[in-house]
């Protein structure tokens, strides 16, 4: 991400004023990079100017056939603007827009041109600059432009909370050429936001402002197919039921190199199902292509029918490899019963993981213990000499722990274990004011009764709910789960109207500016934000900071280490389990190029393409 005609256009402006120069152009005025054809936050790039096409892909993939893809849930959005604050987004819709970058997907983390030609930024990383392609258009016909990127940003920026979090560094965005535009950083150090800004959607400016004569809000959801850039245009739709999305035929961006053998699908499906059991048995009739199977149960037991032993179904696993995750059960601090840790403690020492992993996971998970699980950032042992050098910076403000002891969950799995622990979460709940009175721990200063609701969107975790629930009714809490439907599932969450509820915050091995959103105190009490827990902890903030602003990749390992402990020894969630894999079910109908790259996953369904071969030999539709 760059800048360079910044000193063309503006220089020309600002001289002919007698204005003085602001400094983040005089900066760029005195010592001015070389435009790139792409970016990386630390070291270099692996493909060269100049590359044909990424090293995992078939440039020779056939075009034609559709994938149909499974969906739960409903959606009524079509504006990925608000889709944090307002409605549901139709999955999928990412595919009509275009980003001015393309990561690869065998680098931990890079950004290559694809709205964008070039970019360039200062050796300070205080701002950043991108050429546009003059081909780029719009599916109208009518150029990408400056005004579409700026339009974009300042909309993410003011209507997207978690776009807010990640761009709080990012003073503003100007035209600085007739196919430039350059964004000026609060200070320097911003390794990871010219690649961030790169992942930037670029919305059409003048379809929302309604130069057509229909003027759209774009704080608002819509079911109107917007205007976009992309390879795919939406076909066809019903509200909450399915989506199909057409390849369209003359895409601008198809012989970019970043483009080259992807985007293979005439058309892309989504047939939306109301829960996870509706889904298989559509898939196993045949209703579907493509499945991703999250049940540890359905993978073990579900697949069982004619089509997997005949092999036209196939069974696949891919390795995750391109991000961490935590997923637990995560606590509502804004509620004055969840505020003490040694409470939160008190959960997790009551939860059997081991005996829940064998009875309903039929063995297949790990326990998570860290914030960072799945990466290299996730801090082990005791802290290294660079982590408790930042560390001792909030030694007041942090737990004596972080720097005594490694973190570990407590283990049950045995009836010795699970009595030992319930009498550690008894001592616990006393400590931190709650008296036994008939079985039922009550508050000393109110008397009254300890209860937590756990709240889903899913009838998969109502019955992980309901496996904990005794656990904590031994110890004397009251538990009651309840299972909603998707839209007041997320307004309960935007307001925060809620006591525990299952949440997943994924993590790259190079974390940047969405910690913000995930665990800042300035994030706690915005509406649609990650920060779910409602964290506002000034260490976590600090360690936060230095994770953003690292300079090299080491301190920014030592940071995201010293932040993994902050968080778990405050225990603000109960961890509880992952898996190192995406299960995919698929009928054989599809090909890709193999080896897949490390950090893509599956890469489905954009790096596949329709197998006429393999087509005629499974059963027809």
């Amino acid at each position: 991400m760059n800048r360079r005609s910044l000193l063309k256009s503006t220089l020309v402006a600002l001289a002919a004023q007698r204005l003085p120069l602001p400094v983040w152009i005089s900066r760029a005025q005195a010592a001015a990079p070389a435009w790139r054809h792409g970016v990386s936050p630390f070291g270099d790039l692996k493909y060269p100017s100049g590359f044909k096409q990424f090293d995992y892909i078939n440039a020779n993939a056939p075009k034609g056939g559709a994938a149909r893809q499974i969906a739960l849930g409903t959606f009524d959005n079509f504006n990925m603007v608000v889709a944090g604050v307002k409605g549901t987004l139709a999955l999928g819709i990412d595919l009509i827009y275009d980003t001015l970058l393309v990561s690869a997907l065998d680098e931990v983390l890079s950004g290559y041109g694809l709205i964008a030609e070039a970019v360039h930024h200062p050796d300070d990383f205080s701002s950043v600059s991108y050429r546009l392609r003059a081909e780029a258009k719009w599916h109208d016909g009518t150029p990408v432009t400056p005004d579409d990127v700026i339009f974009s940003f300042n909309t993410f920026k003011k209507l997207s909370p978690q776009s807010a979090a990640s761009y709080v560094n990012v003073v503003k965005a100007e035209k600085t050429g007739d196919r430039e535009v350059t964004f000026a950083f609060k200070g320097s150090g911003h390794h990871r936001l010219p690649e961030l800004l790169g992942q930037l959607t670029i919305l059409p400016k003048a379809w929302w402002e309604g130069t057509d004569g229909k003027k759209r809000d774009i704080g608002s959801t819509t079911l109107e197919p917007p205007l976009g850039s992309g390879p795919y245009a939406i076909k066809e739709f019903a509200p909450g039921r399915s989506i199909v999305y057409e390849r369209v035929k003359d895409y601008w961006g198809s012989a970019v190199s970043v483009n080259i053998g992807r985007n293979n699908f005439d058309e892309l499906r989504f047939e939306y199902f109301r829960d996870g059991t509706a889904a298989l048995e559509a898939f196993k009739a045949d209703a579907a292509d493509w499945r991703v199977e999250n049940s540890a149960k359905n993978w073990a037991t579900g697949y069982d029918f004619p089509a997997v032993a005949d092999q036209r179904v196939i069974l696949e696993q891919f390795p995750i490899n391109n991000v961490g995750l935590m997923q637990a059960f995560a606590f509502n601090i804004r509620r004055e019963k969840f505020q003490d840790p040694r409470v939160r403690l008190a959960f997790n020492y009551v939860f059997d993981f081991e005996e829940m992993n064998k009875q309903l996971f039929y063995g297949q998970y790990r326990r998570i213990a860290s914030y960072f699980e799945g990466t290299d950032l996730a801090a082990t042992g005791l802290p290294g000499p660079r982590e408790l050098e930042l560390l001792n910076t909030v030694r007041d403000k942090v737990p004596p722990e972080v720097f005594a002891k490694a973190y570990s969950n407590p283990v049950s799995g045995t009836p010795a274990a699970v009595r030992d622990n319930r009498r550690e979460a008894v001592r616990l709940l006393k400590e931190a004011g709650y008296d036994m009175r008939d079985q039922q721990f009550v508050s000393s200063k109110s008397g009254a009764p300890f209860t937590v609701e756990f709240l889903g969107n899913n009838p998969v975790f109502e019955r992980i709910f309901l496996f904990y629930q005794p656990s904590l009714e031994r110890l004397g809490i009251t538990v009651s789960v309840r299972t909603v439907d998707e839209a007041q599932f997320e307004n309960r969450l935007r307001s925060w109207d809620f006591d525990i509820i299952t949440y997943g915050w994924p993590e790259t091995q190079l974390p940047g500016n969405e910690l913000r959103d995930y665990w800042s105190s300035q994030a706690a009490d915005q509406s649609g934000s990650d920060n779910m827990i409602g964290i506002k902890n000034p260490a976590v903030d600090a360690m936060i900071e230095h994770v953003v602003f690292a300079k090299t990749y080491e301190d920014l390992v030592a940071a995201a280490k010293a932040l993994d402990r902050i968080l778990l020894w405050n225990h603000y969630v109960v961890p509880q389990w992952s898996y190192n894999k995406v299960r995919t079910a698929r009928w054989d109908r599809f090909s890709h190029h193999n080896p897949l790259p490390k950090y893509g996953m599956s890469a489905f369904p954009n790096l596949w393409w329709w197998d006429a071969d393999k087509a005629a030999k499974t059963a027809n539709r």
